[in-house]
């Protein structure tokens, strides 16, 4: 919790607030920004940091009242506590990294616009600081709305004061003023920082440039999560697509394509302040009772389990199966051979024993198998549900070869779901002094972190967004995982093991591994922090509104709730919806899409042979009204007068060959071009890592794919820092992760066993 130190408003609609914020102020630099999240059921907010105090432990922000979201933290009055305050986040401000002896010897012009004012202040501050004098500008419509004059009288060398209406200061807009400082008054400027509206930006940008002075803008009003896993604050750099919220951000003015940044940022705006979209006719408060099948006895194969009908289903967000009930799983655990040479545990990345498990299940000793899957896997509920056990452990299992495979997964779902209604505990090892910080609460950090806490390790998970569980949260929609009832309870077993975890950090900006190691003492470091940046085609159209990533999609519904009227995050989409891809992810976009009540179209460029997503979730989406499109690739994506998606033009594709990777290769086939009318483009093409945790450690080598560099067991290229999961190998499985998170939890043992054993 973060409170609230002090609170003004600087006008009717604008509020300045401190709040208590020890570790971001601490990491804080001019240019970057945090984000907000006032309850559990808001919406996250980044707003960008107007002054910090790193002795008082205080950061300060400035926001204009426009919307519910803002209104909401408007509310909020000093004493009280906003839940959470992420940050610092975004690169700091360019001139950070100049030699003081260079900025001494150039002319810095800022330029500010309305709320834009706040970030320009502690810019100029610094300046002030550090003993070189800088010109300001500020503007602003009115004389009411003018922001923060006296602070920055203060800082400024030269203030000069704009409004459009003539109220106050002198007539005209900042632009008037920039020409009439270089003509009138024969001022030299080097560099211009220009913050404020998106508008007044791209033309104080011109202004410039007809002067010859290097501007920088900042693309703040662009960011909706900030963390860069959404992709949504994505804009044209210089031709090629950038994040504001990770690349920025600030920019080089001259290179930003104004007019496209503003169709997306209204985008937004329309949503602003609006409820949650209703759900269609359908959605319901309740579980469907559940379908019954046909008595047991006379089931020769694999023991079905229950679902809900589709055409229930794809209007509700409760989970799709049912999963086994105590009879089911004794007869389906029947089929199990026992096998003295089991490949099913070859086929388990984590090596569960399996037959052991499932032998304890035959007999009824459900917590005895729970016991035996615990030696190896902290999140068996989970595994059970998403794990692609058709081509792992059921894949290879003797009964497969002739008939049906017995049904691994949902057995292991079945005692998962046993071990969490029955609260079952798990044994610790003495405890150690070694504190081991895990960074990212997603799988691979979930698994390394109850793996050495039950070693007896000191650990502490640090995660940047507000809740732990990574993809398990904000990837795959509940009607596959539920939250409350599944993950959170998973979860909950950590702290039982005495995990601590500081959510809202952003390792690389509120501190860095190297500061974790150096200043607070830890004797490990274990880097989760998956692979969060969206993949696009780049093609044309691509950033026009209604294009969005898989990403941005799934975490607005799965995390911030955006399908439930009670809470604030807004979603938008058309009538008409088209998913690119063909993984796991682009069956949940298209499936959570169904749901919020669109026609939904799946564009795969080959066959349906080779589409990656698992059998089951092909199954399901066909069986709730997806339409798939196979051998089609976009090539570029129509919008109409206002920027808003319209068409998407494709070309059909044919198959040749396989490639190295067994996958036949595709091309396209000449004169195939033709469209597709509809409203919303979901990108769904993997992901890649966040570069920020590699840039900010020191000696940490990098993969071509921006990865971290490690070997099978997690080692990095740095003593004492481990790695694994999406973050090295970029996007993958649950279970593939979690294996990470164990090799590197038993290798940080025993690198820390031998750092022991070396001080005796």
């Amino acid at each position: 919790m973060y409170k609230i130190l002090s609170k003004r408003w600087l006008t009717k609609d604008i509020c300045y607030m401190d709040i208590e914020a020890r570790e971001l102020a601490m990491g804080a630099k001019p240019g970057q920004f945090l984000i907000i999240k006032t309850d559990e059921k808001a919406e996250r907010i980044p707003l960008t940091i107007c002054d910090f105090d790193k002795e008082k432990g205080s950061v300060a922000i400035v926001f204009q009242v426009v919307g519910e979201g803002t209104k909401k933290m408007a509310n909020y009055n000093e004493g009280e506590f906003f839940q959470d305050v992420v940050g610092p986040l975004g690169q700091p401000s360019e001139f950070l990294t100049l030699p003081l002896e260079e900025l001494k010897n150039k002319k810095y012009l800022f330029v500010a616009g309305g709320v834009g004012t706040a970030p320009v202040y502690p810019q100029v501050k610094w300046f002030k600081e550090n003993g070189i004098a800088v010109d300001v500008i500020i503007g602003a419509r009115s004389k009411d709305i003018l922001i923060l004059e006296e602070e920055m009288k203060k800082v400024a060398e030269n203030l000069y004061v704009c409004t459009d209406d003539g109220s106050y200061g002198v007539a005209g807009r900042v632009t008037d003023v920039i020409q009439k400082l270089v003509e009138n008054e024969n001022k030299e400027y080097d560099h211009a920082i220009v913050i404020g509206p998106m508008i007044m930006m791209k033309f104080a940008s011109l202004k410039c440039r007809e002067y010859n002075i290097a501007n920088t803008v900042s693309l703040n009003p662009l960011m909706v999560d900030g963390t860069g896993m959404c992709g949504a604050c994505r804009v044209t750099i210089d031709g090629k697509v950038k994040f504001a919220c990770v690349d920025g951000p600030e920019f080089d003015g001259d290179k930003v394509d104004y007019d496209e940044a503003m169709r997306r940022q209204m985008m937004y705006k329309s949503s602003e302040g609006r409820n949650i979209l209703e759900i269609e006719d359908g959605e319901t408060h309740h579980n469907d009772s559940c379908p019954m099948h046909s008595d047991l006895s006379e089931i020769k194969g694999r023991v079905p389990a229950r679902e809900q009908e589709p055409n229930k289903r794809n209007k509700n967000f409760y989970e799709v199966c049912y999963g086994y009930n105590l009879e089911e799983a004794k007869l389906e655990a029947n089929r199990c051979l026992n096998c003295k040479n089991p490949l099913c545990v070859k086929g388990c990345p984590v090596s569960i024993d399996i037959p052991g498990f499932i032998q304890e299940i035959k007999r009824g000793d459900i917590a005895e198998a729970s016991k035996v899957i615990s030696k190896y896997s902290s999140l068996p509920a989970i595994c059970g549900r998403v794990c692609p056990q058709e081509t792992q452990c059921e894949g290879k299992c003797i009964l497969g070869i002739k008939g049906e495979p017995v049904s691994i997964g949902k057995l292991e779902r079945f005692v998962g779901d046993w071990a969490i209604r029955n609260n079952t505990q798990v044994g610790i090892a003495d405890k150690k002094e070694e504190k081991v910080a895990i960074i990212g609460g997603g799988p691979a950090g979930l698994t390394a972190a109850g793996d050495l806490a039950k070693l007896g390790y000191d650990v502490t998970i640090y995660e940047a967004l507000h809740k732990l569980g990574g993809v398990l949260s904000y990837g795959i929609p509940e009607f596959r995982l539920p939250k409350e009832e599944i993950v959170d309870k998973e979860i909950e077993k950590l702290y039982s093991l005495g995990v601590k975890v500081h959510t809202d950090t952003f390792v690389g900006r509120t501190f860095t591994v190297d500061e974790l190691l150096d200043r607070d003492g830890y004797s490990a470091v274990f880097i989760g922090s998956g692979a969060g940046l969206p993949k696009f085609m780049n093609i044309p159209g691509e950033n026009l509104n209604g294009v969005i990533s898989a990403n941005e999609f799934l975490t607005r519904v799965n995390l911030m709730k955006a399908n439930r009227k009670d809470y604030d995050t807004p979603i938008k989409i058309g009538k008409r919806v088209f998913v690119v891809g063909g993984g796991n992810v682009a069956m949940d976009a298209a499936r959570t899409a169904k749901r919020l009540g669109a026609d939904v179209t799946i564009l795969y460029r080959r066959g349906e042979a080779e589409l990656p997503a698992r059998r089951e979730e092909i199954h399901h989406a066909k069986e709730e009204g997806i339409n798939f499109k196979f051998l089609v690739n976009p090539i570029e994506i129509i919008g109409d007068e206002k920027g808003w998606v319209k068409e998407i033009k494709c070309v059909k594709m044919e198959l040749g060959e396989p490639d190295e990777s067994g996958r036949a290769k595709f091309s396209i086939i000449e004169g195939s071009e033709f469209t597709l009318e509809g409203e919303t483009v979901i990108m769904s093409l993997g992901t890649s890592p966040n570069p920020l945790i590699a840039d900010t450690t020191r000696g940490l080598v990098t993969t071509k794919w921006k990865g971290i560099e490690a070997d099978e067991n997690g080692k990095t290229s740095r003593e004492g820092i481990f790695a694994g999961g999406d973050a090295v190998t970029g996007a993958a499985t649950v279970i593939l992760a979690m294996e990470a998170g164990k090799k590197a939890a038993a290798e940080i043992d025993k690198y820390l066993s031998e750092k022991r054993k070396n001080k005796r």
